[in-house]
């Protein structure tokens, strides 16, 4: 289930403004959507695409749904679904004005869908999230519709609202395989893995022929630490489609996670090389620039992700861009080289229009988050305090727990860093999935004197098993050092 490298940071509140079902609609006479088309084939080709995507072939349901829109090109959900999977901005956006204009055509049902991915698109967060909520409301029997809202909080670190609709899901069809899928996942997050592989067991068993099932028990084994038997599945999703290159990335995220930076490198060039699209090519790259960092390389790892903001620059891929950007500013040892790449980071993100202003908001709040705690640690208030501004003001415009959380995490260390710890404690606790927020908490508890929770983090911390350059940077370190209790 591998949609977003950067998607384990977990805050409260992405529905407190647009509670689930709100708006008291009435439910529609039939159980599922309707889709709007006059052409068989434009039609099969959206539904093999909606299986494709819940089956984790995220650029063959995008081939599929290109089709769709060729055999019918006044197919608006075709266009949205193309808006929001599709990894090209250039193509993103104009598959979102195609959607915007055909919307009206369209059943009410397809016009809330259409809404709910154009208005998070455009950085209207709590009006997606309404729209989302309303389609629900419209179709409470639709078991796709709730996978697909719940696996896009999951995206959005929405978990706990994610874990109420994905039950929902099985309780109109508990053999659900995408629903299981996530639910997996979910207990996984909260590291609850008997409940996890136990929904695991079940959706391998519904799909052995599949992949994805394989990759996903991968996935979660390595989230629990258990690295061999993770190896073992990601081969084993291989073996079923040698062609399912995110397994390949599998490889390498657990062979890096393990320690063995050589191989890891040999498993990401395997899956630069298969790469089903330029984005993922240069993630992947981004993927294999940790393993550089946990090799304490750090040269190695400037180089590779210059050259990968580079080719992103020239392949017209901002948002990868600014993400090799801010990355190689994480690990770097002198704040001044750091806010250097960060400058760069956000510069990328202003080359061109395509980028959605949803996916710029978000790398923008990261962005801001680490030039926040780098200037402050560097001696420069000035900066510090008018980056933390900048990003209070996005996140106080937004429901977007993304920001919500690069927010509180910033504001949590400038507290830490005036030894406020309390009120820094407040703040950090809505960051606690990001190792370095993690990293602080337990020199908060310690400060305050409470034993439990300091076990309790500091244990969740040294248990970190996410390929990310948070944890590449933070984690591998600090199990070097003696626990504090």
């Amino acid at each position: 289930m591998r949609r977003s490298i950067c998607v384990l940071i977990v805050v409260a509140g992405v529905c407190a403004a647009a509670p689930l079902y709100a708006h008291h609609l009435k439910p529609a006479t039939t159980s599922a959507m309707p889709v709007t088309t006059s052409s068989a084939q434009a039609r099969s080709l959206y539904e093999k695409g909606m299986q494709d995507y819940e089956n984790l072939y995220l650029e063959r349901c995008n081939d599929d749904w290109r089709g769709a829109v060729k055999a019918d090109p006044n197919l608006a959900v075709g266009w949205a679904w193309i808006a929001f999977n599709s990894s090209d901005p250039r193509e993103v956006s104009s598959a979102r004005e195609k959607a915007i204009a055909l919307a009206t055509k369209a059943t009410p049902g397809e016009q809330l869908m259409v809404n709910w991915i154009v208005k998070v698109q455009e950085g209207d967060f709590i009006g997606g999230i309404a729209a989302m909520n309303d389609l629900l409301e419209m179709y409470p029997k639709d078991k796709r519709l709730h996978y697909l809202a719940g696996n896009w909080l999951m995206g959005e670190n929405g978990d706990e609202q994610a874990r109420k609709i994905m039950e929902k899901a099985l309780a109109l069809d508990k053999n659900y395989p995408a629903a299981l899928n996530d639910l997996a996942y979910l207990y996984a997050r909260n590291r609850e893995f008997a409940k996890a592989f136990a929904d695991m067991d079940r959706y391998v068993a519904l799909l052995p022929t599949e992949p994805n099932p394989q990759d996903s028990y991968g996935e979660l084994l390595r989230m629990a630490g258990n690295f061999e038997g993770s190896l073992q599945h990601y081969r084993a999703a291989l073996k079923i489609d040698p062609d399912f290159v995110t397994s390949q990335v599998g490889l390498g995220d657990t062979y890096a996670l393990m320690g063995d930076q050589e191989q890891a490198r040999i498993e990401y060039d395997k899956a630069i090389r298969f790469a089903h699209n330029e984005a993922d090519r240069l993630t992947y790259g981004m993927q294999k620039a940790t393993t550089w960092v946990r090799d304490g390389k750090f040269a190695e790892a400037d180089t590779l992700l210059l050259e990968i903001a580079q080719t992103a620059h020239a392949k017209e891929q901002d948002l990868q861009e600014a993400q090799s950007y801010r990355q190689a500013a994480e690990y770097q040892a002198d704040d001044n080289a750091a806010l250097k790449y960060l400058r760069s980071a956000e510069e990328s993100l202003g080359h061109r229009s395509t980028i959605s202003k949803g996916d710029k908001n978000e790398e923008l709040s990261r962005i801001l988050r680490n030039r926040a705690v780098r200037a402050a640690h560097a001696g420069n208030p000035e900066l510090a305090t008018a980056s933390l501004k900048e990003l209070e003001t996005i996140s106080v415009g937004s429901r977007n727990r993304v920001i919500q959380s690069s927010y509180n995490g910033a504001a949590g260390t400038l507290l830490m860093d005036q030894k406020k710890f309390d009120e820094a404690i407040a703040y950090l606790e809505e960051d606690q999935e990001n190792p370095f927020t993690m990293e602080l908490l337990v020199q908060a508890y310690y400060q305050t004197n409470q034993p439990e929770k300091l076990h309790e983090i500091e244990a969740k911390l040294r248990g970190t098993n996410v390929p990310t350059m948070e944890q590449a940077v933070v984690v591998p370190a600090v199990r070097l050092q003696r626990p504090q209790i």
